[in-house]
């Protein structure tokens, strides 16, 4: 029997073993802290991601290993492979680690992005400034994820605040300034690439975040095919520039009809949840398929799927799951502030039906505000 290793042990790690259990895998997880929710549903090594004797008896015990997050040293990553293979490779998770090599990447394969600069100095980021211009983002290079790492510059006022934030970061993990983008949607492409080089995405999805953490995403996205087409054409050249093996999803800004890359998740994407039961074959069944060499699964909808986000805490699960459509996920951890705690996934036959039971679970849950975007968008089908 074949065992998976994962590197991680969040929500990502235990949804890929509950995917992966009619595939008849066992599945070895790695985490940090012994309490990681991936450790309810599979074995796992509890230890420093850098620590070679933790990740030696890792490699011994499984036949492959891939990743739950992208956090993890892509060193760690690089002493992995040489004992056991590792999807995606290292070069793809140390690529997707650093924003500056990510966005120059992005520039490489002719796949639009905001302007953007290397900062290690505050000269250096008072003279980007006044080359990209304002509003813009200073961000870390590395370690930011939901918003983390990142501070808004509105004028050039701001900049001794931002430097004071996040100046410290740039001997540490560097740092980069983005133009700010004024765009009317939040796209994400999730995409999966087997072995062989097979490429498959899933319709795109349009997203809603909340302070910087996604709260609700629509799929397929309301975009002309033009637009989806161009989105899949980027993403399927991320993944043959990082001969890169499994999921990944490629977040992006519309802006005035054109895409705007904002980053590489090398990884299953909280974007793409809703391919459980909203796709012929989900995110999570697909990667373990991709990363083991076995033909990828058809990844065409099953009607319209909305996935709501559970943050901090986790409401009343009766409102979805009295919906025809209603599924819902508990990630099993303990309620904190700012955590992802679970999602729901509405899914319906129509626009008009989705719209109807959003609506629904909006007023039985008090939470109108995260699905009158979607509701709006629907609308406009």
């Amino acid at each position: 029997m074949t065992t998976v290793g994962i590197l991680g042990g969040g929500q990502l790690a235990r949804m890929l073993a509950l995917s992966g259990a009619p595939l008849g895998l066992r599945f070895l997880v790695m985490d940090n802290v012994a309490d990681a929710c991936a450790g309810q549903f599979a074995p796992m090594v509890v230890g420093d991601y850098r620590d070679e004797t933790t990740l030696a008896e890792f490699a011994s015990r499984v036949d492959v290993a891939t990743f739950d997050f992208e956090n993890v040293p892509s060193e760690s990553a690089q002493w992995l492979s040489e004992r056991v293979q590792v999807f995606p490779n290292p070069r793809a998770l140390a690529t997707a680690q650093d924003r500056l090599a990510e966005k120059t990447l992005f520039q490489k394969l002719g796949i639009p992005v905001p302007p953007f600069a290397a900062i290690d100095t505050r000269e250096q980021l008072d003279a980007a400034i006044a080359q990209i211009g304002t509003p813009c983002i200073l961000k870390t290079r590395r370690l930011g994820y939901d918003g983390k790492g990142q501070f808004r510059i509105k004028t050039t006022a701001d900049a001794d605040a931002a430097w004071d934030a996040l100046g410290a970061q740039a001997s540490k993990v560097g740092l980069i300034l983005e133009g700010f983008v004024h765009f009317e949607r939040e796209l994400s492409v999730v995409a999966v690439r087997g072995r062989d080089g097979e490429f498959r995405t899933w319709p795109l999805t349009e997203n809603w975040h909340v302070d910087g953490v996604l709260s609700a995403s629509l799929a397929p996205a309301r975009v002309d095919s033009a637009l989806a087409q161009v989105a899949y054409e980027h993403a399927r050249k991320l993944g043959e520039a990082l001969d890169y093996v499994g999921v990944f999803a490629l977040e992006l800004f519309c802006r005035d009809g054109e895409l705007l890359a904002n980053e590489l998740a090398p990884r299953v994407h909280n974007s793409g949840h809703w391919t459980i039961e909203g796709s012929e074959t989900s995110q999570f069944q697909n990667h373990l398929r991709a990363v083991l060499g076995l033909p990828l699964g058809d990844t065409r909808m099953v009607g319209l799927a909305c996935m709501l986000n559970w943050i901090g805490e986790m409401p009343s699960a009766t409102p979805v799951l009295a919906e025809p459509g209603g599924h819902w996920h508990d990630y099993g951890k303990l309620p904190r502030a700012g955590r992802k705690v679970g999602h729901a996934t509405v899914r319906a036959d129509s626009a008009q039906a989705l719209a109807t039971s959003l609506q629904r679970v909006g007023e039985g849950l008090g939470r109108q505000a995260q699905v009158d975007p979607v509701i709006a968008a629907l609308a406009r089908s």
